[in-house]
């Protein structure tokens, strides 16, 4: 069952995608709203990030539609995707490590900041302009995150939670309607997965819609307002944590058969 109505930002119908005659993902279909935390679990080899790849058009679907905002833009290619009004990070951090903080955030507005290139090459008024608002806005989303403080330093100093709210912080410089997010807790210690937790839900908060992708359970549990299980590129369950938590075939797929039986 998909969850798709007028309230809907980005629907999921039926996506699937084969390599070489094996089916990764097969026929998963779901909604997120505005402002919704929308988590995508399962074991290892689930499909997760596939279909990840699919919905930001990294991979071309063999199957199903993806819609944002009532436009059908499956397969459209990402960089088309972010002017449409999706963002995303990866599950292996994408940061200018010999860059600085302040540079790294800059760079997030690229798409939003493009000018005439004769203007850029010769410094022209405009272009300084375009600048000046592109560091004006990071330094906002960079005091959002945490990490105003480490504008100056370079990304490659900084501990392995703060890259990630860096990281989170180049996606919201595209001003997105939906912000999916690849494992963003993963190699993270309490303390940083704390603050990478309230960060999401800051962002949920503010209207951005959240499409997740997370190992930590805890995290899962804690911020989510939907889940998706996925097991073998199938679909086995969805609903709000509560339900999730107590279905069956979600505990099997997780622990194994026997010792959900026991």
């Amino acid at each position: 069952m998909t969850r798709s109505d007028k309230e809907t930002l980005l629907s999921v119908e039926g996506l699937g995608i084969a390599f070489g005659g094996l089916k990764a993902v097969n026929n998963v279909s779901f909604g997120v709203r505005p402002g919704e935390i929308v988590s995508i679990i399962g074991p290892n080899g689930a499909g997760k990030t596939t279909l990840f790849n699919m919905i930001s058009g990294i991979y071309l679907p063999s199957m199903g539609q993806v819609t944002l905002s009532g436009e059908d833009v499956t397969g459209i290619a990402p960089h088309l995707l972010a002017r449409r009004g999706m963002s995303r990070t990866f599950q292996n951090l994408q940061i200018f490590q010999s860059m600085t903080v302040l540079e790294n955030a800059i760079a997030g507005y690229h798409l939003q900041e493009r000018g005439p290139v004769l203007a850029d090459l010769f410094g022209l008024p405009s272009s300084r302009a375009r600048a000046k608002r592109a560091e004006a806005g990071a330094r906002k989303l960079l005091e959002r995150v945490g990490l105003d403080r480490a504008a100056e330093r370079e990304a490659g100093n900084l501990s392995y939670g703060s890259l990630k709210r860096l990281e989170i912080a180049r996606a919201l410089a595209l001003d997105p309607k939906i912000l999916l997010l690849d494992e963003p807790a993963a190699g993270c210690n309490a303390v940083e997965t704390e603050e990478i937790d309230h960060l999401i839900a800051e962002v949920a908060a503010s209207g951005v819609a959240i499409l997740l992708v997370e190992h930590d359970m805890k995290m899962v549990m804690r911020i989510s307002n939907h889940i998706v299980v996925l097991d073998h590129g199938e679909k086995i369950a969805e609903g709000d944590p509560a339900t999730v938590s107590r279905n069956p075939a979600v505990v099997a797929a997780y622990l194994g058969a026997e010792n959900a039986d026991g």
